[in-house]
């Protein structure tokens, strides 16, 4: 199998690797994370302008007939520059949501000018009760007139606080676990009855509690099919996983490279610290998991289209599994070998670290996607 990129795929990975050296130095990261926003409008519009937004999506919907591999080469950047703009809510998973689901009308309405930087999205799905199963499902959409009314609450909604549309998983039949009965809504984001809490999580993005109020959705606000959202939305959510490993991914390189250079000059006993054979052996377990989470991700990445939906699930929880692991090991290595200032805010390694962790956290942890991958091999 030839699993060499092709030449617009180099050109890509060339241009947004440049992007993140020429314009995410840390020091420049830090400088964005510390804005109201938490993220600059202009480099979301050199997004746009260089067919970043438009890549993954088809040419029929507007975009440039790419896919999964594409998104992978740029969320793998992004990564080595922990970078800010909300690519993952708006493109991986409400662009997502929409190619995959959403009708003529709403790709015209939302999809198109989302690819040319105008739009952007958030997506709520999370709530207190709901841990990791996406079934799980309080929040309620009952019929009112031609349309639906919303209510309930969800939780750490990413770029809630600058989208234009919040995508939403409501119950709309059924019983709060079950399977079916889930619907998901493009909802206004300035629609009257909705409340947000802002704040910026631990790795310097920001996200939101919602609150529904009887916030008001017409029948065309329906992305999909009424009552049979779940599936639409699963594999909405197991193509954002591939995303996040690819990301990590890019963040375990940045990290190791960092942390060698590290032990190549820090001095000990007079001499750098590492030539102690305990670090060098260190280092190697530290390469290893790297290129363990690149293969997984790199598995998942060409299944994730898969007909089947079996073999596209396996293959996302099997990368979240590995990137859990490796992410960790990684992340916890480069700090204990920086020592005490591996912790503080000015030193990069810190932020890596701390961004591996939230990853390991978000769409399922190790021991979920585990079960998952678990209970599909049984059920096989």
């Amino acid at each position: 199998m030839d699993l060499s990129y092709s030449d617009e795929q180099k050109q890509i990975k060339e241009g947004v690797e440049r992007f993140v050296r020429e314009q995410y130095a840390f020091e420049t990261r830090r400088k964005i994370a510390a804005t109201d926003r938490g993220w600059l409008p202009e480099n979301w519009a050199k997004f746009a302008e260089l067919g970043w937004l438009g890549m993954s999506f088809s040419e029929a919907d507007g975009g440039f007939g790419g896919g999964m591999v594409e998104t992978a080469i740029l969320m793998e950047a992004f990564g080595t520059g922990l970078v800010l703009e909300p690519y993952l809510p708006t493109v991986v998973m409400g662009g997502g949501l929409l190619a995959a689901g959403g009708s003529a009308a709403q790709k015209e309405a939302l999809l198109v000018p989302m690819i040319g930087g105008e739009k952007q999205f958030a997506v709520a799905y999370a709530e207190k009760q709901s841990r990791y199963n996406l079934a799980d499902v309080a929040v309620t959409a009952k019929k009112s007139g031609n349309g639906y009314a919303l209510s309930g609450h969800k939780g750490v909604v990413y770029n809630a606080a600058s989208a234009d549309t919040i995508f939403v998983t409501a119950r709309t039949s059924g019983g709060q676990r079950d399977d079916k009965g889930i619907t998901v809504f493009a909802v206004d984001a300035k629609a009257k009855g909705i409340t947000r809490r802002d704040y910026p999580t631990q790795d310097a993005l920001r996200a939101s509690e919602v609150t529904f109020d009887n916030v008001s959705a017409g029948a065309d606000a329906v992305v999909g099919q009424v009552d049979n959202g779940l599936a639409l939305f699963e594999g909405v959510i197991d193509r954002a996983i591939v995303a996040l490993c690819a990301e990590a991914v890019g963040c375990m390189d940045a990290l190791n490279k960092q942390t060698l250079e590290y032990i190549k000059t820090r001095k000990q006993f007079g001499v750098p610290i590492g030539k102690f054979q305990v670090l060098q052996h260190r280092m190697v377990d530290c390469f290893t998991n790297a290129q363990e989470a690149r293969s997984m991700t790199l598995m998942a990445t060409l299944k994730i289209d898969d007909p089947d939906a079996t073999v596209r699930k396996k293959a996302a929880s099997g990368a979240k599994v590995q990137i859990g692991k490796s992410g960790k090991f990684v992340g916890q290595s480069a700090v204990q070998m920086h020592g005490g200032m591996g912790v503080t805010d000015e030193l990069a390694v810190s932020h890596y670290f701390k961004r591996l962790t939230m990853v390991d956290t978000m769409f399922g942890s190790q021991q979920h996607h585990l079960t998952r991958y678990g209970n599909l091999s049984m059920a096989a």
